[in-house]
């Protein structure tokens, strides 16, 4: 029955409007039900939405802290819950004798623990994170993986030809996500496990020769982001359904070593060798154990704001081996905390360095590249990434890059703008990497 429960969507109608409806009957009971001190309550509800709102514009808009810009629907529910937080600390100092006393303080505590929880809920539906309790809990749900039938492709091995392709009987209908282990073997970075999604062609007994593609997470995050918030899995599969279960595989490999960390897909001695593990370690264990074609034009990269960052490093300094790049929402430069403080902690203080490390100065050193592409992606509402992309597009282009741009419709930086672009963009990289187009979105 837990289980169950932690399965329950939870952006859903039938869960919201309950939790609203009993938070704010709760906080109007706990203001108005007694006259005494009335306006030092209602006082406490001003100054605690201010005090969010105060937050989030320090933290977000000044510091930048989380990298996101907050929406308006966001910063409404911080300023809600800080508006009942303030109330019940006003209701409990209150105080009073006797059993009413009490029973106060418990209504007031009820009253905050709803607002916080209708906030919470509010402001995952506004960013689009987890449909289920079970997501939010689960860093990582799938299950240790056999590569079965999957060995190494031969050196210069092509993508199958999908028109001459028959799916074998007994072929699954859906992909399947698996966690594995990718040791850091050269770079000696500690990272997690990775997820490896196969498409049904590849689950056969004689599995085709098939392109690949290697995804990254934003940061804070994890491998099995861009699967359980973003549904990556879900737009493969629907992919592989319209071509006779073919269909990119995909290795979400961790660059980051930790949930909250950022070593910026850089090698350094502070943050470790995180590029030497995703372009040698990881590329190496890809063609070693997944069979998988030769050459740029069957590989390539994806990731979703620090994870797209990463890609377009990777893509812009590494055109012998990707070949197409999705970037949705990715930032200008790598960065963590502030650009003084990226300098620092990658290039020992030199500015020069860390600005030759920004993929807009990547693309200029390697250019002209050929039958090169990558998408952009971002929110409407996300003016900070709309002028990053428009940057790094103009530049792609410059370079010599075929370029695309898709613009997620009523979102922000949330894993909503991500699987629309998701939807929208991997039909076109699809494409590029060998595989028979996709009439419209996923």
């Amino acid at each position: 029955m837990f289980s169950e429960l932690l399965r329950v969507p939870i952006v859903t109608p039938q869960v919201l409007v309950p939790v609203d409806v009993l938070a704010a009957l709760l906080t109007l009971w706990t203001l108005v039900g007694r006259r005494r001190g009335l306006v030092l309550r209602l006082i406490a509800l001003v100054v605690g939405a201010g005090i969010g709102l105060l937050a989030v514009w320090w933290f977000g808009d000044v510091r930048d802290t989380f990298g996101v810009a907050f929406t308006p629907v966001t910063r409404m529910w911080v300023a809600l819950a800080f508006a009942g937080i303030a109330l019940a600390l006003v209701v409990l100092v209150q105080g009073g004798l006797g059993g009413r006393a009490w029973g106060r303080r418990v209504l007031a505590v009820a009253a905050m623990a709803a607002v916080v929880l209708a906030a919470g809920l509010g402001v995952n539906v506004d960013f689009g994170a987890y449909r289920t309790i079970d997501q939010a809990i689960t860093t990582n749900p799938y299950p240790n993986g056999t590569l079965g039938h999957q060995h190494a492709a031969a050196p210069g091995a092509s993508v199958v030809d999908a028109a001459t392709w028959t799916a074998p009987a007994g072929m699954p209908r859906e992909g399947k996500a698996m966690s594995f282990r990718i040791p850091g073997t050269v770079s000696h970075f500690h990272a997690r496990k990775a997820v490896v999604w196969l498409p049904p062609a590849a689950l056969t007994k004689d599995p085709p020769t098939l392109p690949v593609l290697v995804t990254f997470s934003g940061q804070p995050g994890q491998p099995s982001d861009m699967f359980q918030a973003g549904g990556m899995g879900r737009y493969l599969d629907a992919y592989a359904a319209a071509h006779k279960g073919l269909a990119p595989i995909v290795v979400a490999p961790d660059q980051l070593g930790a949930p909250n960390r950022n070593p910026m897909c850089l090698d350094s001695r502070q943050l470790g060798r995180t590029a030497t593990y995703v372009m040698t370690d990881t590329v190496h264990w890809i063609t070693k154990h997944l069979d998988v074609a030769s050459g740029p034009s069957a590989w390539g990269v994806d990731g979703f704001s620090e994870g797209a960052t990463c890609a377009m490093q990777f893509s812009a300094e590494h055109p012998d081996v990707f070949g197409s790049a999705l970037a949705i929402s990715s930032e200008i430069a790598p960065f963590t905390g502030s650009a003084q403080h990226s300098a620092q902690v990658a290039f020992h203080g030199d500015r020069a360095a860390y600005a030759a490390a920004a993929p807009v100065a990547i693309m200029r050193r390697n250019a002209p590249y050929h039958d090169h592409l990558t998408v952009f992606g971002f929110g409407q509402d996300d003016a900070p990434y709309r002028a990053t992309t428009a940057r790094l597009r103009a530049a792609a282009e410059q370079a010599g890059m075929q370029t695309d741009v898709l613009v997620s419709p009523g979102s922000a930086h949330d894993w909503n703008t991500v699987r629309y672009v998701l939807a929208h963009g991997l039909p076109l990289v699809i494409a590029h990497l060998g595989l028979p187009a996709q009439d419209g979105a996923l």
